[in-house]
């Protein structure tokens, strides 16, 4: 599987997040493109602008599909999200699997060292969501305590340049360590897990998600 497809896959993925998050918010369908972009492109731009490269979403039209799509789908509520936020987070996750692994193959490609490429693979994975977040009012995921968000994705990015500097990544591994990434991802939230927070104490029942 080429990077173009992974990049547009992980693109849609988190597309569909901001679009479902827009529904949520009451935004309009212009909203809903403009968020849906936002998330699916935003850490990719951060990546290649970091590199020092023109951003692929800048080069290629294509890049603009996923957003579009994602829009359509959700004005038609052929995706909606329900009463418990299920189908945002897992689409979140999935694009967070998915740019986590795109993101470091694209620094490692670049010439970087390897800590330098994982942490740029996290990079990728967190900035969209982070952007999708803050446009909308709401706590960003990777600051929320009910669920771990950077963890997966710098076990994945970390994963991913190991493999890598072993030239053990191909196709084979790269799905293994997605599904991976989203397998913890999903779990963190079922089960609620999380870090320890910042000023001690434990998270309570009224706590928002």
């Amino acid at each position: 599987m080429s990077m173009l497809i992974l990049d547009l896959l992980g693109t849609f993925f988190f597309a569909v997040s901001g679009s479902l998050l827009a529904a949520r918010k009451k935004f309009d369908v212009v909203g809903s493109l403009l968020l849906a972009s936002l998330v699916g492109l935003g850490g990719g731009v951060s990546r290649d602008v970091i590199i020092g490269q023109v951003p692929n979403a800048f080069l290629q039209p294509v890049y603009l599909v996923p957003p579009l799509l994602a829009t359509m789908l959700v004005a038609t509520r052929l995706v909606r999200e329900t009463r418990v936020r299920r189908p945002l987070l897992l689409f979140d996750a999935a694009g967070l699997a998915l740019f986590c692994i795109v993101g470091t193959i694209t620094a490692h490609q670049a010439g970087l060292h390897a800590v330098s490429a994982a942490l740029l693979g996290l990079t990728t994975a967190v900035g969209g969501g982070v952007m999708r977040d803050v446009v909308a009012n709401e706590v960003p995921q990777v600051f929320n305590p009910r669920g771990v968000y950077a963890i997966p994705a710098m076990l994945g990015s970390s994963l991913t340049v190991l493999t890598l500097e072993l030239g053990w990544f191909g196709v084979v591994a790269g799905c293994l360590i997605a599904v991976f990434v989203f397998v913890l991802r999903v779990l963190s939230i079922r089960l609620e897990w999380h870090v320890p927070l910042a000023g001690g104490g434990t998270i309570r029942n009224d706590d928002s998600r």
